[in-house]
């Protein structure tokens, strides 16, 4: 795919890797609608990189399918948006489990991919393909889709999900010619992280092989791009983790 003239959205695009991703798709010239929540930075920076920002909750129908109607002809979706949080199974005192922010975690993270999906694809698909192909997404899981630590049973679990779907759908929406791939980021030098401590911060540096530092968001958006060039990526998680592999804890 071309991603020159193109339309392309990104959710979770006012931070983080989706606003990395969204500076490399601008870079190269595709057309971007970044989606996030209305509190976000998002018009902000969408007025910096020349885009269109589209207010909407992924996990919210109307307001998603209204975001990704405002990008305009969609061909290419790159989708961000997402959090953790940190649940034990059995607490220090004994009681189970919150229910609440595993219930959370999962609506926002799996339900909004599969709201992506299935609204992205929707609107791919009345398109006539171009070089054979009517669109491609790109979903996000994480490292810890395979080697999920203490106290992220709910990430873990809705990651591990993302990454179950990837193949399927990539089957599923292979007969309207769009692709579906999927990035599972390992420890990336993102806001959050760059709210810690200094040793804290080299001790996880010091996990990774190599490169031995944190991954760069700019390096998600390259990868991203990548996936939505090249036509013969399909049904497939790639990790982008300098070969880290998670401990327990």
């Amino acid at each position: 795919m071309r991603l020159e003239g193109i339309s392309a959205a990104v959710t979770g695009g006012a931070s983080g890797l989706g606003l990395a991703t969204a500076r490399k798709l601008a870079g190269a010239g595709a057309a971007v609608t970044i989606i996030d929540l209305p509190t976000s930075q998002g018009a902000e920076v969408a007025a910096e990189l020349g885009a269109r920002f589209a207010a909407a909750d992924i996990t919210d129908e109307q307001q998603f399918a209204a975001a990704l109607d405002a990008a305009g002809p969609l061909r290419a979706l790159v989708h961000c948006a997402g959090r953790g949080a940190r649940i034990r199974l059995v607490e220090k005192d004994g009681e189970p489990g919150a229910l609440e922010p595993f219930e959370d975690v999962i609506k926002l993270n799996l339900i909004g991919s599969y709201n992506a999906l299935r609204l992205g694809a929707a609107r791919m698909a009345e398109h006539d393909a171009v070089d054979g192909e009517r669109g491609a997404i790109v979903l996000t899981a994480s490292v810890a889709a395979f080697e999920g630590q203490i106290g992220q049973i709910a990430y873990t679990a809705s990651k591990s999900a993302i990454v179950g779907m990837t193949l399927c759908a990539a089957r599923d929406l292979a007969s309207k010619a769009i692709r579906v791939c999927t990035i599972a980021p390992g420890i990336m030098d993102t806001p959050l992280l760059g709210r810690l401590r200094e040793d804290v911060r080299k001790s996880l540096e010091d996990s990774v092989p190599n490169p031995k530092r944190l991954g760069e968001p700019a390096e998600f958006g390259a990868l991203a791009c990548n996936i939505l060039e090249n036509p013969y990526l399909n049904g497939e998680t790639i990790r982008l983790d300098g070969a880290i592999r998670m401990a327990p804890r």
